[in-house]
């Protein structure tokens, strides 16, 4: 799959599909964009489908220094530029949608539609990630040493029961992402804090929550459409990564959104 060079940053990407609308999938932390394998095939039917591993991730730099939420919002305008495409749909889900409503407040000419995945305004507080940072970057284990907690957070106990080779696949991703590009995007989500500003996004937009979701539960959710004027909301049942743990409701109620 390509790479797309932009300065100091090489971005992993891949562009597929027909000749329909571009439709922009961008991966949470700790994963790269094979989190997203469940949706390509339907929604490749109707757009062309592009993934980037999202900076610190995937195949794509870890360049040194703590990331912010504007920096990785860049690096997508970048990726667009880079590629002549000029405006498109973009769905991030958790650190992904933190990047989409960047993109929505300051990028909105860009934008066609947007949908928000399982994310929030603020995530967290500053402590929790500076534990985490510590963590990752002290633990002789690395990502292993976090990744276990992580997997609870991300699929509700059912799931967990019910499909444990899909959770084997994405603790897997998790333990081989990178520590400090894992670290750098924890430090981006401490400081970001978009409460404020995302009552300016008009752009089209889709809030999807999973009902078990303990990372960005529905208060999360509620709060973003209350703010996003005529945004749309859906409930999953799931826990953090609801498209992987409800990969056809989840694909059903994107492409039901961008189909309107």
């Amino acid at each position: 799959m390509p790479f797309a060079e932009l300065g100091e940053l090489r971005t992993h990407y891949s562009l597929s599909g027909g000749t329909g609308p571009v439709f922009v999938l961008s991966n949470s932390l700790g994963t790269n964009f094979f989190m997203w394998d469940a949706q390509v095939p339907e929604l490749q039917r109707h757009f062309r489908v592009l993934r980037y591993d999202t900076r610190g991730h995937g195949q794509s730099s870890v360049t040194r220094g703590d990331y912010t939420i504007e920096q990785l919002g860049r690096d997508v305008i970048g990726l667009l530029d880079s590629l002549r495409l000029n405006r498109v749909h973009f769905c991030g889900l958790s650190m992904g949608g933190a990047i989409g409503m960047w993109l929505g407040v300051h990028a909105p000419e860009r934008l066609d539609r947007l949908v928000l995945s399982n994310t929030a305004a603020r995530i967290g507080t500053k402590e929790t990630w500076n534990a985490r940072i510590a963590t990752v970057r002290k633990d002789k284990d690395g990502m292993k040493s976090v990744a276990a907690a992580v997997i609870e957070r991300w699929f509700s106990p059912d799931f967990r029961a019910s499909s444990p080779e899909k959770v084997a696949r994405a603790q897997q991703m998790l333990e081989n992402a990178s520590p400090e590009g894992y670290a750098a995007c924890c430090a981006a989500i401490r400081d970001m804090d978009q409460r404020d500003s995302i009552a300016q996004i008009k752009t089209p937009t889709l809030v999807i929550y999973g009902a078990r979701d303990p990372v960005t539960p529905a208060a999360d959710a509620d709060f973003l459409s209350e703010q996003i004027r005529g945004s749309v909301k859906v409930e999953l049942e799931a826990a953090h990564l609801s498209n992987v743990e409800q990969p056809e409701a989840y694909t059903k109620a994107v492409s039901d959104f961008l189909s309107k």
